[in-house]
């Protein structure tokens, strides 16, 4: 085959990658996520994460669900990820989940996995965001106009009512 891997070769590649990934988090859990798990035992290329909000910010105490689903084509393409539950971030869409994450498109390697793309994520929780490049307007124009406090306040609030118990 000229050193071309079939389509069929290329998905095997995926799921012994996610398989070796899947062990790796069981025997070493990251402090970020608190579950990764096939969404069924049919189906390793679509899964579901549960997202811990980083310590020492308005996110703290949080826990939020997302959904990934890994393209044949992995570890060579990104997998896609959103948020399943809702949350208040300047670069994450409210109504779809979608992460505006640069690692989630053009800054993919393969030397990401799943856990670090997933702490990578709970960073941007941590680091505030990029108000300038908003997929949510009203926690980004909070932000660009110095209000700290609301925003603040406006996270606390959406993780209490949406990711919490």
């Amino acid at each position: 085959m000229d050193g071309y891997a079939t389509e069929h070769e290329t998905v095997t590649m995926a799921a012994k990658r996610l398989i070796k990934e899947l062990e790796k988090y069981r025997k070493e859990p990251s402090t970020a996520v608190a579950s990764l798990e096939p969404s069924s035992d049919e189906d390793l290329f679509n899964l579901h994460a549960r997202l811990r909000g980083p310590r020492g910010t308005a996110y703290e105490g949080g826990e939020w669900n997302l959904s990934i689903t890994v393209p044949p084509t992995y570890p060579n393409s990104p997998p896609t990820m959103h948020f399943t539950t809702p949350i208040c971030h300047p670069n994450v869409n409210f109504q779809t989940g979608e992460i505006c994450l640069d690692l989630l498109k053009s800054s993919w390697t393969p030397a990401y996995g799943l856990v670090s793309t997933l702490e990578a994520v709970q960073q941007l929780l941590s680091a505030g965001g990029e108000p300038d490049s908003p997929l949510n307007l009203e926690i980004a124009k909070l932000l660009r106009e110095g209000d700290l406090v609301g925003a603040e306040s406006l996270v606390r609030l959406y993780t209490r009512m949406y990711a919490m118990g």
